[in-house]
């Protein structure tokens, strides 16, 4: 199921759309990373292109992190 999740970033507040599993993954990767859930939202959001929207660029750096194996930063 996709649900709506809003993040505070750089001190304004964005929404999201993601499905569970990635979500999910998200949570893993930030434990994993020993960041916060949110700095990692916020390090995706940094490093995303500029034509690209956030909820894409999570979803892609979740497919990312699985390709490498996890452990390894995409």
């Amino acid at each position: 199921m996709i649900r709506k999740h809003s993040a505070t970033l750089h001190g304004h507040r964005t929404s999201f759309s993601l499905e569970d599993e990635f979500w999910a993954e998200l949570k893993t990767i930030a434990a994993s990373r020993s960041l916060s859930l949110a700095a990692l939202i916020s390090e995706i959001d940094d490093h995303r292109p500029p034509d690209s929207n956030l909820s894409s660029a999570l979803r892609l750096y979740v497919l990312s992190w699985a390709k490498a194996g996890g452990g390894c930063q995409p």
